[in-house]
């Protein structure tokens, strides 16, 4: 059976890269870009250090913001429209997966109007034309938006979040620097390194993984395990890790999948509004722990990984205690809440089982699961 990777046709790396993006425009002829980047981004300067390099270089621009934490299916639309009237002929997207999902959506949606419903996006859509050119900034060290075939949107009217996986929507030019996500606070660095761990975790053990993948699941857990505290700390070599880490893991997940944390957390922030990060790091021990006796040897690999010395004369039992014991170290360091008691309410849980079980993530779990199984890990973190 052949197996199928997608990649960025081109990315940039360390500080400073983003002055890369002005040749890149250049280089590939394009005429006017699209911005999309959310309002706190603009109001903090965040999105003018590219901006201006824009402006310096003599390269026109339209900023769009209409970007909620979430973005909607009514944010994408109004995108839509909004760069049919701009005359733009790329896409930048400045921001976390929040901006860059966005920025994907209306490129894929533009270059394929017969979805402009978005509903029709959802799961595993091959689109008839690649998305308008997109390059994209990543302001937060997590999503790993930039290099993924998939995007998330919020359907307001039915309370759930749906992912959409499509070949033709990965950014042509990812560009990572670390100097871009220097601004973010300490709990956003911890929420989104969380969620890069939780990528590079699910990604490994999921039922799609094999050995291309394994090769980056197991290095993003090594750099994220190291660079995560120091990055919170806010130390340059934290940053410049996360950076990097991040993007290692959204090279392997997206190309194999993940399972039922996201699967899990997408619920709650349709829900809750809940951060897409803190719900995974949450979730991730735990759903650790139901995982498993699904996983063979992998966990004591995961627990090397992630630091935990003398791995190879620990029992199965031993092994897989240390990996859950130092995901669920890590995500208390770094101050993430250890339950979902100020989050859940007990009414909505089944709501939420039924969601997670919907959820494009969840067939990739390397257990099996139900609603009700579903159901009981929710209800374990109450």
């Amino acid at each position: 059976m052949a197996q199928r990777f997608v990649l960025n046709e081109t990315s940039y790396h360390g500080a400073g890269a983003i002055k890369e993006i002005v040749n890149e425009v250049k280089v590939r002829g394009y005429r006017k870009a699209f911005v999309c980047s959310d309002p706190d981004l603009i109001k903090f300067h965040v999105t003018s250090k590219v901006t201006d390099l824009l402006d310096s270089a003599g390269l026109p621009f339209e900023l769009y913001s209409d970007i909620k934490p979430n973005p909607t299916i009514e944010n994408v639309q109004s995108g839509v429209e909004a760069f049919k009237k701009s005359g733009a002929d790329y896409l930048i997207g400045i921001g976390g997966g929040s901006s860059i999902d966005t920025a994907k959506a209306i490129g894929i949606i533009v270059a394929n109007p017969e979805h402009g419903d978005v509903r029709s996006l959802e799961g595993a859509v091959v689109t008839r034309k690649p998305s308008i050119p997109l390059i994209a900034v990543p302001t937060t060290a997590g999503t790993a938006a930039e290099v993924t075939i998939n995007y998330v949107i919020t359907d307001v009217q039915k309370n759930r979040k749906f992912v959409c996986v499509d070949p033709h929507d990965i950014p042509v030019v990812a560009v990572i620097d670390p100097d871009m996500m220097s601004s973010m606070p300490k709990g956003l660095t911890a929420a989104t390194g969380m969620d890069a761990l939780t990528h590079a975790i699910e990604g490994y053990i999921t039922k799609g993984a094999w050995e291309l993948s394994d090769m980056f699941h197991l290095k993003a857990i090594e750099i994220i395990a190291r660079s995560l505290r120091g990055a919170v700390a806010d130390t340059p070599e934290g940053r410049a890790g996360m950076a990097l880490g991040q993007y290692v893991a959204g090279m392997g997940f997206s190309n194999v999948g993940l399972g039922a944390v996201h699967a899990m957390a997408h619920p709650l922030g349709a829900v809750y509004d809940t951060p897409h990060g803190v719900a995974n790091a949450i979730l991730l021990p735990t759903v650790m722990e139901y995982n498993a006796p699904a996983t063979g040897e992998k966990y004591r690999e995961i627990a090397r990984a992630m630091g935990v010395e003398d791995v190879d004369s620990m029992s199965p039992d031993q092994y897989r205690k240390a990996a859950v014991d130092a995901v669920r170290t890590l995500s208390r360091d770094v101050g993430i809440p250890a339950d979902l008691k100020q989050i859940v309410k007990e009414e909505d849980v089944r709501f939420l089982a039924e969601s997670a079980y919907a959820d494009a993530c969840r067939p990739g779990n390397p257990r099996d699961t139900s609603v009700e199984d579903l159901a009981a890990l929710y209800r374990s973190l109450l």
